[in-house]
């Protein structure tokens, strides 16, 4: 089998597992206007797409490693960035959509690509959820968020035309970007809280009986009206920090690609052999 065949089957089998693992959360997120809950199969939701969930994030992972997309030195990185950005996120304690964590997700993913943000995404929430005590059924719905978001951000155009996306372009683009997704994690989070959250006796609460667009209708007003003391101040917060660290950060993740060389095998050298790739590199300085 040639080259470009393997590459071409890796390719394939990692969005295969990304889609897999997108369409069971998808339906975690747009159960109420899948589901008749008089069927009672809501009830048992949380707990299946959790169980399913979870399952599906690490068979990304290990697909991605078995495809030789992350090798050692990328899992350890992997590691380092989702402690970070963990780390970050309780800073804020969720106050008022103050989440400081968001802007390290999108620029790493900005640098190493959809698949390394989605992964970085899923373990970035599930590593927070052991400093905040955070587990709970709402932990997949963070997780996946989370990870659609890294994918997206990795997925952003490097090039427009023949022209690299760089400097003032690059930087507006990930502010815009950052802006889109702190509303839209909001989003996603009222859609998996909304159908638990005004029980059934209000005129914004979901209903088995009524339709998609009037149970649509309802869930639309009730996000405007209350997400939006949490989703602007998330935004905002996720634009300055942007603003403020990503041309430093972004030159220090593309250094550290090009200096570890992901995924490329570790080759040793005799001495000789050591000393004229160094006088190359001295002449070519």
């Amino acid at each position: 089998m040639s080259t470009t065949a393997n590459i071409y089957t890796f390719r394939t089998r990692s969005v295969i597992a990304l889609s897999l693992a997108s369409l069971v959360s998808l339906y975690g997120f747009l159960w109420p206007f899948l589901i008749d809950a008089r069927s009672n199969v809501h009830h048992l939701n949380n707990q299946i797409f959790l169980f399913l969930a979870v399952p599906f994030a690490l068979a990304v992972l290990i697909t991605e490693i078995s495809n030789k997309r992350l090798d050692a030195k990328s899992v350890a990185l992997l590691g380092v960035l989702a402690a970070l950005t963990a780390a970050l996120r309780p800073m804020g304690a969720g106050a008022a959509g103050i989440e400081p964590m968001w802007f390290i997700l999108i620029l790493s993913a900005r640098v190493f690509g959809p698949s390394f943000g989605f992964v970085l995404g899923i373990l970035s929430m599930f590593v927070s959820a052991f400093l905040t005590g955070g587990f709970g059924p709402w932990l997949a719905y963070q997780m996946f968020a989370a990870g659609w978001i890294g994918l997206a951000a990795g997925a952003l155009p490097q090039r427009i035309g023949k022209r690299l996306v760089r400097g003032r372009r690059e930087l507006l683009l990930l502010v815009s970007y950052g802006i889109f997704a702190a509303f839209a994690f909001g989003l996603l989070m009222d859609l998996q809280f909304w159908p638990w959250a005004l029980g059934s006796q209000t005129q914004l609460s979901y209903s088995s009986t009524a339709s998609v667009g009037t149970n649509f209708h309802h869930f639309i007003i009730y996000h405007f009206a209350s997400a939006m003391a949490w989703d602007v101040p998330r935004a905002i917060i996720t634009a300055i920090l942007t603003i403020l660290t990503a041309p430093a950060i972004l030159f220090a993740l593309r250094r550290t690609q090009r200096k570890a060389s992901f995924v490329t095998p570790i080759e040793f050298k005799t001495a000789k052999e050591f000393a004229i790739e160094r006088a190359r590199e001295q002449t070519e300085v």
